[in-house]
């Protein structure tokens, strides 16, 4: 229940860091403007001033934030649309907020005794108007004098307070309007990055899972026809050679679980596991079965699916050897070919077209190498199959190459 809880809160606030970012990058670019201002048009304004501004843009990142709160709360409904509508609608009680706010700061803060407005004159004189409304008139070493009593600023303001805020409103809601779409913008950009992550994820988790499940397809399919050989074995009363098949059949079991089905080896460990079963075929036919193995010594660290080989050269036992009772030579073979590497495994002997391919339909061991090839390496994986002209059979898997080097 905790945990739940907390990876909720997790995703409610997952925008925090970009908001907080975006939002003290936005006032600090219009607190930044107006230092620029007032050092090119008041280079003598005091820091009381510039402070006074500084608090105005702290309460504006207040405010900020708020909006962020309600444009985060409609993000729950994961429609653009809507966070859209959101943000429209959050950014005018905000602006409303931030305009009061600064005509009730200026009006109401403490009032110096500087005067406003100062103009110079022709002849050295000066014309100054006072936060009390009074317009002095000073010339150069004499005493100023009142020329004009006019309504205090404060009285001003607070007369003018409906249109100025009205002005405040209109001006503000486009800041808070950018800052919105500029949030928004990114955030959308994130969450489509989180998203594209994840199913490059997904993608590459179904992939695993088909794969493993291809290859676990392997080592039922090979027990069912080695155990057939063995109870061969046993009916033809051969206990020795029995006894030498499940001690190659235990080593070749060993050395294949030890790999992960997902992780691709070299063609020299996928060839030895070939061996392993062809020695445990040997034992059952010891005068028809011969093996021949040409690779080219640069391909030997060529990268393949585990046990991709498996029911090719188990299909040309089957097919080959076993239905035949002259000698058969078995072989697999490697050769590149335009950055390619491409195995073949072939028998000189046997019918031309096995059983289980009659009508074109494939047989299970070569549909599921046919499969662990596409979906292992898409479109770059080709599997053909097809009879000898004179007789046998030859099954080409080309994948990409891939070696240690």
């Amino acid at each position: 229940m905790e945990n739940g809880q907390s990876q909720s809160a997790r995703g409610r606030f997952a925008d925090l860091p970009l908001a907080a970012a975006s939002i003290g990058g936005f006032w600090f670019f219009y607190f930044a403007t107006i230092l620029i201002r007032v050092g090119l048009l008041d280079p003598e304004a005091s820091l009381d001033d510039i402070g006074r501004r500084a608090l105005g843009c702290g309460f504006g990142v207040l405010v900020t934030f708020i909006v962020w709160v309600v444009v985060s709360r409609a993000a729950r409904e994961k429609s653009l649309r809507i966070q859209v509508i959101a943000a429209a609608l959050a950014c005018l009680p905000a602006s409303a907020i931030f305009a009061t706010f600064n005509l009730a700061f200026t009006v109401y803060q403490p009032l110096s005794g500087q005067p406003l407005t100062v103009d110079k004159g022709p002849n050295g004189l000066l014309l100054q108007r006072l936060p009390n409304g009074e317009y002095r008139l000073q010339s150069r070493g004499h005493a100023s004098v009142v020329v004009a009593q006019m309504p205090s600023f404060r009285e001003t303001s607070i007369h003018l307070a409906p249109r100025i805020i009205a002005e405040g409103i209109v001006t503000w809601y486009f800041f808070f309007a950018a800052w919105s779409s500029f949030y928004l913008a990114m955030s959308s950009a994130r969450q489509l990055r989180a998203s594209e992550r994840r199913e490059a994820k997904a993608r590459r988790e179904a992939q695993t899972a088909q794969l493993r499940a291809l290859r676990y397809q392997v080592n039922p399919h090979f027990l069912f026809n080695t155990l057939n050989s063995l109870s061969s074995l046993v009916m033809g009363r051969r206990p020795d050679e029995a006894e030498t098949m499940i001690v190659n059949l235990s080593t070749f079991f060993r050395t294949s679980l030890s790999i992960d089905p997902t992780e691709d080896i070299n063609l020299a460990q996928e060839i030895e596991f070939q061996q392993l079963y062809l020695d445990i075929e040997q034992v059952r036919f010891p005068n028809r079965l011969r093996v021949r193995i040409e690779v080219p010594d640069d391909l030997w660290a060529a990268k393949v699916p585990p046990l991709i080989l498996q029911p090719v050269v188990e299909n040309a036992i089957k097919h080959g050897v076993a239905r035949t009772s002259e000698p058969v030579t078995l072989t697999i073979a490697a050769r590149e070919e335009d950055a390619k590497l491409i195995l073949s495994v072939e028998n000189d002997q046997g019918p031309a077209i096995p059983r289980e391919h009659e009508g074109g339909r494939a047989g299970v061991g070569l549909i599921n190498v046919c499969e662990r090839l596409a979906a292992r390496f898409g479109p770059e994986g080709e599997c053909e199959h097809g009879p000898l002209p004179g007789g046998g059979y030859r099954v080409t898997l080309t994948m990409p190459l891939d070696t240690d080097d």
